[in-house]
């Protein structure tokens, strides 16, 4: 485990180095970057699994890092996300050398230096077992998403995108500072070890604000509302296959820090489980709303991410509530569930961005309008990104059915609870969900029906830019949001055992019915096969199909061909098919309310235009009034600094004077 660890570091590191050695005048030599950064996810990915296993290690760093000491320890749960962050990592790494083969693609240094910064800081994370250790991978982290998001500064708006990352990261890192700080003199160390254990617990004022300062923190990374706004722009500026190191691997450091904060701080607050329910769901609503209504691609998939950060945290919410009031199986519920949810988002939204980067790196264009018909001349790609949409969602028999159904059953054990206020929170996070899976429907089918597998064709576009060595992984990526449900009752195995730090693994082995029936823990609720549905969807559109042809006679495959109807308005140009503006207009006036939707029809040459856009609740009633504020403080600042030294040393003799004040009163 210790030569896997060193190994994995190591190869990040050569890449960093190689990155900023050769720049811009050897592009040939830019994919090398990316083998080492697979390779060196491939051998962190190895020691996580010897974790998961049973391996337990902790590695003395003494006061290497400069305050106090330092550690790095991996246990299952460490072991768990080390195999699904690095395991993901090695994938997208693999496509990324591929990717960036071609002249033009990537100009200048700095990408792969700040992409394998990022993989070396998640492992960090997720290997640290001290406080300073742990933040200070954090702050790299942060560093190197801002980096990401802003490397191609000459692309309009870049530039906002990063500094809007980086600025609400600081913000969250503000609060996950402040309630590490809180936790660690509750605990008298800064080692976690110290902190108390599941049973004893952290009964005081410090433990009571530790934990939700630390939810908030971890939150902005998350992308729980309303700290989800750097995500739509944040990934969509990033530059072409980082998006899926960032959303698949990097957000899944932050999901592993409140599992692991959950562990080692003891139970929390009641009320704390109520506002994580209420945020997940309001969070995944708003995502997918917005996901909708987005005429371009990258940000359509960025938003979707918001919508699985909500989902995800509503399951975290169910585990809250069951560590708070000491129910380990409402516990085990809402891990399971939340931790499904995790790995089915990880790999379909590693596999949507992967095959996002070579739609637009082909096109030259991510707008929807524009890319009718793009699976004809990019089939690997639309397979790609029809498995990873599918999954998202949550059609059966993919990943995302099943972690959603688990989600689902987690939040209908609200009847288990007695407090009347934590019931309303469960029932009202499953309502918002089942709105969001909805939306999520509707927004995807739109996706493939209308772009992916569209009439008009793109004959000059092929495959032949990656090639196999590139395709390979990401068809892996798409295979197993298809084909890990086959194998759930396995996966749930793997996960109960890497959640023992959290609740025992016979508990959340109770999700198992038998051998290929899975349960929501609780036994006589419901129960759900995915291993069935790949022998029963099957055989059943088989079925349906060969009784539809024969009860017709075979017409049904003699399709009738008319003219499409043109809403009846003669004289007036037309496209003779839908656009994905006009597929999603529909739901900009029903919910024109809350996406405060914005209209415009204007009269040009051609004809009328009409346009519309929503605006981001958020940035509109919450930031934009912070920042004119912020400005407002900035501007009598600015003014105080007058440059002059007579003012400045009337500011200090007035600061005497109320010293000498203060003290004289004190006295």
């Amino acid at each position: 485990m210790s030569a896997l660890l060193i190994a994995g570091w190591a190869c990040l590191a050569l890449g960093v180095v190689g990155d900023l050695a050769w720049g811009a005048g050897r592009a040939h030599l830019r994919p090398v970057s990316y083998v080492a950064a697979a390779a060196g996810s491939a051998c962190l990915a190895a020691a996580g699994a010897l974790a998961l296993s049973g391996g337990v290690r902790t590695y003395e760093l003494g006061a290497v890092l400069g305050l106090g000491p330092t550690a790095l320890r991996l246990d299952r749960l460490a072991g768990l996300f080390l195999v699904l962050t690095s395991g993901t990592a090695t994938l997208v790494s693999a496509f990324s050398a591929a990717w960036v083969r071609p002249p033009g693609r990537v100009r200048g240094r700095g990408l792969a230096a700040a992409y394998n910064t990022m993989l070396g800081a998640v492992a960090a994370v997720i290997a640290a077992g001290d406080a300073f250790t742990f933040l200070f991978a954090w702050e790299a982290l942060s560093a190197t998403f801002y980096l990401l998001a802003s490397f191609e500064r000459r692309r309009p708006g870049a530039g906002d995108a990063g500094l809007v990352t980086y600025g609400l990261a600081r913000v969250g890192g503000g609060a996950l500072l402040l309630g590490v700080l809180l936790a660690a003199a509750q605990g008298g160390s800064l080692v976690f070890a110290e902190w108390g254990s599941r049973h004893g617990g952290m009964p005081s004022i410090l433990h009571s604000a530790s934990l939700p300062l630390i939810v908030f923190g971890l939150g902005a990374k998350v992308g729980l509302a309303p700290l989800q706004a750097w995500m739509p722009s944040g990934y969509s500026a990033a530059t072409g296959p980082a998006r899926a190191g960032m959303a698949g691997v990097a957000v899944n450091a932050g999901v592993y820090a409140l599992w692991r904060f959950l562990a080692v701080l003891g139970p929390p607050p009641l009320w704390l489980a109520m506002v994580i329910l209420v945020l997940g769901g309001v969070t995944a609503l708003l995502g997918i709303l917005h996901a909708a209504v987005q005429p371009r691609l990258g940000r359509l998939v960025a938003y979707s991410s918001v919508e699985n950060g909500g989902i995800i945290m509503a399951g975290f919410g169910v585990a809250v509530a069951g560590d708070a009031l000491h129910a380990p199986m409402l516990l085990a519920a809402g891990l399971l569930a939340a931790t499904l949810q995790v790995v089915a988002h990880a790999l379909a939204k590693s596999a949507l961005f992967l095959a996002t980067a070579e739609v637009e790196a082909a096109t030259g264009t991510d707008r929807l309008d524009d890319l009718k018909g793009i699976g004809r001349g990019l089939p690997v790609a639309s397979a790609v990104f029809a498995a990873g949409a599918l999954a998202l969602a949550a059609m059966p028999p993919t990943l995302g059915f099943v972690s959603e159904w688990f989600v689902f059953e987690a939040l209908m054990q609200q009847f288990r609870v007695h407090d009347l206020l934590l019931r309303l929170a469960m029932s009202g996070a499953g309502a918002l969900l089942a709105l969001a899976a909805g939306v999520a429907a509707l927004t995807f089918v739109r996706l493939l029906g209308l772009i992916f597998t569209g009439r008009e064709p793109h004959p000059e576009l092929g495959e032949h830019r990656i090639g196999i060595f590139g395709w390979g992984p990401a068809v892996l990526l798409g295979a197993a949001c298809v084909v890990l449900p086959a194998v759930t009752p396995l996966q749930v195995r793997v996960l109960a055992a890497g959640l023992g730090a959290l609740v025992p693994p016979r508990v959340t082995a109770k999700a198992l019915a038998s051998p290929f029936v899975l349960q929501p823990v609780y036994e006589g609720f419901s129960i759900l096969s995915p291993s069935w549905y790949w022998i029963a969807l099957p055989v059943l559109f088989v079925g349906v199909a060969a009784f539809a042809v024969a009860a017709s006679r075979g017409s049904l495959l003699r399709p009738r061909r008319v003219p499409v109807w043109m809403s009846a308005a003669e004289g007036l140009p037309h496209h003779p098919h839908y656009t994905a503006f006009a597929y999603a207009n529909p739901l900009r006036h029903v919910l024109g309310a809350p996406l405060r939707a914005r209209r415009r029809l204007e009269a040009t040459p051609e004809g009328a235009r009409y346009e519309a856009d929503v605006v981001e609740v958020t940035e509109r009633y919450l930031y934009a009034p912070a920042l004119r504020v912020l400005a407002g403080i900035v501007g009598v600042a600015r003014r105080l600094q007058s440059g002059r030294l007579g003012a400045y040393l009337a500011y200090m003799l007035v600061a005497l004077i109320a010293l000498l004040a203060a003290v004289s009163l004190s006295s």
